[in-house]
Order: structure tokens, then sequence, then C-alpha cells
């Protein structure tokens, strides 16, 4: 079934807006005494306590939450507890594998008012996209790229630079399987969520035992081992950049090489299982506003808004804009969807570098 937003619905939550102050929020009386639950990492946008007052206070929808520590445990709790859910904070790597359970429900995004300013490589990324239908909402997004110190480093134009003699016991890489693969395919020239050849993956991950100095896990690991002056260039997420530079004031620079970044984004979905769909899709619209967007990001700190219009209602020399430059699509591969055997050549080729880094 094809979630749609009525006519009602849709005219109450234009002509609520300019009331409100807040594009897209739907009008009290649809909803009243409803109470939805979302799905999502914790401290991650969807649960912020002002933005949830103002939506309630709106529409009438209370809204409470369940956590996941990851994302299988997300799948998990999306597979053991049908109905619980409302709205779920997916990786768009994730969404095939869910629909291909029946997990998510498709979504008519043309009946969610603010997905007009969705940009259209990640509205329409067939990562999301399963027979025409989407089953999900682009939401927020990112890149993984290189991070180097200011001043000493020039902007490095290649992942080539992690291999460096020069930069010997400087380099700090995360700890992650996909994206330690996904260098190395772009590397190769291979495509990062199904390269052919691992052995010349693997290669390239090799050639960087010597430069390396530290496998970082959490984005405070990070800011503490750069602060220390412990490293100087590593693999980093475009949105901790931002935070590291603009909260901690590290001296560092942030670029996407010439092979390109390494893109993801993550969606609002509906499961399939839920009753509450009007009510979600709501929750849906409020989480891409543009107004919502603007205060999460400046107050608080936020990812990239898939929404393009709220990007553009950012200070034009705003260092979250800055760093997410949608020009950046045109040469980035997105994470996508990788089979179980996939994801474990994956796993065991990044364990077997790993060891080869300690000998």
């Amino acid at each position: 079934m094809t979630v749609r937003l009525s006519r009602r619905h849709v005219a109450g939550l234009l002509s609520a807006s300019t009331a409100l102050g807040m594009i897209g929020l739907p009008l009290r009386r649809a909803w009243a005494a409803e109470t939805i639950t979302v799905l999502n990492w914790q401290g991650y946008g969807t649960d912020e306590k002002w933005a949830l007052q103002a939506f309630t206070k709106a529409t009438g929808i209370a809204v409470q939450h369940d956590y996941y520590s990851s994302e299988p445990e997300m799948i998990t709790k999306l597979r053991t507890n049908p109905g619980a859910y409302d709205v779920a904070v997916v990786n768009s790597a994730r969404t095939q594998q869910l629909q291909a359970e029946d997990l998510l429900m498709p979504l008519d995004l043309s009946r969610i008012p603010n997905a007009v300013g969705l940009t259209p490589a990640l509205r329409d990324n067939p990562n999301i996209h399963i027979d025409g239908k989407a089953y999900g909402c682009a939401w927020v997004w990112g890149y993984n790229a290189i991070a180097y110190r200011q001043p000493g480093i020039q902007t490095p134009d290649s992942y080539k630079i992690f291999q460096d003699p020069a930069y010997e016991g400087r380099l700090a890489l995360l700890d992650d399987a996909t994206n330690s693969v996904a260098i190395g395919a772009l590397l190769t020239a291979q495509d990062m969520n199904d390269p052919k050849d691992l052995t010349a993956v693997s290669e390239q991950l090799k050639a960087m035992k010597k430069n390396l100095k530290l496998l970082w896990s959490s984005e405070d690991q990070w800011n503490k081992g750069f602060e220390a002056k412990a490293f100087d260039l590593a693999v980093y997420w475009s949105g901790a950049s931002v935070r590291s530079r603009r909260t901690y004031k590290l001296p560092l620079g942030f670029t996407a090489p010439k092979e390109g970044a390494i893109g993801w984004f993550d969606t609002l979905g509906v499961p399939s299982s839920s009753t509450k769909a009007e009510a979600a899709l709501a929750f849906v619209n409020y989480m891409i506003d543009p107004a919502f967007y603007v205060e999460w990001a400046t107050k608080v700190g936020a990812p990239a808004s898939a929404n393009g219009s709220a990007m553009e209602k950012l200070p034009a020399d705003d260092l979250n804009r800055t760093t997410h430059d949608p020009a950046l699509f045109k040469s980035m591969q997105f994470m996508g969807p990788l089979p179980d055997e996939r994801r474990q050549a994956f796993a065991d080729l990044w364990e077997e570098t790993k060891a080869f880094y300690a000998r």
C-alpha cells in the first residue's frame, strides 16, 4: 500500500504553515491525541526536545522514541516488533534489504509537501527506489573523505597521500570494514560497493601500514587524538569535521579527493506494520522542513539536509553549507546495499588487514 496524505490534510499542511511559522506543519485538529513511535539512534535529530514540543503543539501528535545502537539491531527490532514503530531512520544502504522483507511501505513523496525541495540525487537515488516506488524519504547526508592538519599539509587531491612516506606514523584510519574497502576500491578505480578484485583492494590498504598511527572509532577519540597531535592526516566524517572546526576550533582542512568521496544518506521510512501512517508522514514532513533544519544545524549541529531548500537557508559562508557542496554529488559514490556474503568478505578482508598492521 502506498501511503498518501489526504487532500484535506495536505490543505491543512499548507494553510497552517504561515500561522505557525513552520512550513508543512499540519493543523492540530488533524490527529488529536495520537502518539507515534520513532526508531532511531539516540540524540540524532528526531528526539530534540524543543522540536518535539513544537511539533506536538502544532499537530496534537505526541512522539515517543525507541533506540538502536547498530543497524543490525534496528533491523531486528523492525522484524520482531510488528506494529510497534511508525517512523524509522534507515541508512539508505539498508533500505532494499528491509523492503525485500516487507518491513517498509512505499511512500508517495508528492503527498509530503516539503519533499518538493529534496535534492534529486538523494530523492531519486536507486538505493531507496524499487520498482518505481520510494521506500523512504531522504533526510540527511554526508560523506567520508580526507582531513588534514593546517597549516602544514597542502590540500590533498588523492587517497594516495595515505601511502606517501612523507607521512610515516601520521595517519589515522576509521576502523570500519566498509569504509576501508571503499577507499581501496576507489584507489583501484572499482565500484566501492562491489569491487571484483579484493586482492588489489587489500594491497592498497596494506601500503598504508608505515603511515598508520591510529585506528579510530568515535568522534571523541578522533578529536582528542588530533588535538594531542597524535596524527596529522586521516579519514573523517564530513559532519564531524564541521563540529571539530566550529566547536573545538581544531586546525584542520577537509577535502574530497579526485577519486571521489564516500557518500551516505539516511532516510525516514514508515514501517509496513504501522497503523498511523498519516501521522507518521506529518512527522516526516516536519523533519525535512527548512525551519526545523536550520534550528537543528545552527543550535545543535546536524548533518547536511537532503532538502536543498533547507541548506539554502543557511548563510552562504556557513561551514556546514560549504562543506556539503552539492557539486560533490557528481563524483561521489554512495554506500549501497551489500549482500550478506559480500559484507562478510569485506569484514574478513579488514580483519586480515588489521592483523597485518599489527605485525
